[in-house]
């Protein structure tokens, strides 16, 4: 994915964070108490990443008040791990430049912050789609909804505050680790559902930014 390479030349992106994946809480990728993550709980992961812009720019673009949602899917159980598949959301309010901004930014392609923690780890981009996204990052229940294809839900916290770190926001954005009780997509690109069992979920906030 960052083999795309993006014409942004300067941007910085800062919000709230929120994601859930199959994996059993504490989710066994993520730092706790400092200590390394390790291999999924299944050797399969798949699940959702949702942030929420407050406060955004990219070459003069304005992304504020902006949503994007990823979901991936990767296997851990042959090593090294595949590289993940993935489908990106972009809120169905931004035009044609910020929705491209925004697709550059969070795949990896524009550098910066996000090419250095998680985008090498993005292999096939299946599909950039405008869609309607919900989230609730401050309540108590934690939600993602992307109109049509995808919904995730989080309530009750599996660590303390602070204890849990995660290198897609960065490890020096420690956050909360929380129970997830639904996690379904039914987009035909990436299907994937978890029934009948909590399952690992994450809430922090992020600044991504140039390097520029």
């Amino acid at each position: 994915a960052v083999s795309g390479r993006s014409s942004l030349a300067e941007w910085h992106v800062r919000g709230s964070y929120f994601e859930a994946c199959n994996c059993e809480a504490i989710c066994p990728c993520r730092s706790v108490g400092g200590r390394p993550g390790g291999p999924s709980s299944f050797g399969e992961c798949f699940g959702t990443l949702s942030w929420h812009i407050h406060h955004g720019h990219a070459d003069g673009i304005d992304l504020s008040d902006l949503r994007t949602v990823m979901s991936l899917r990767y296997f851990d159980r042959v090593q090294p791990s595949t590289p993940w598949e993935v489908v990106l959301y972009v809120d169905q309010s931004a035009d044609a430049r910020q929705h491209a901004a925004i697709a550059d930014i969070f795949l990896g392609r524009a550098g910066g912050t996000v090419a250095r923690l998680y985008g090498p780890a993005i292999g096939e981009v299946l599909a950039v789609r405008p869609a309607r996204i919900t989230v609730e990052h401050t309540a108590p229940r934690k939600r993602i909804g992307v109109v049509g294809y995808l919904n995730v839900d989080a309530e009750g916290a599996a660590s303390k505050p602070g204890d849990v770190q995660c290198g897609i926001p960065g490890f020096d954005h420690p956050g909360t680790e929380l129970y997830g009780d639904a996690l379904l997509s039914t987009d035909p690109a990436l299907r994937w559902e978890v029934r009948g069992r909590r399952n690992a979920a994450f809430t922090t906030d992020f600044d991504y930014r140039s390097d520029t």
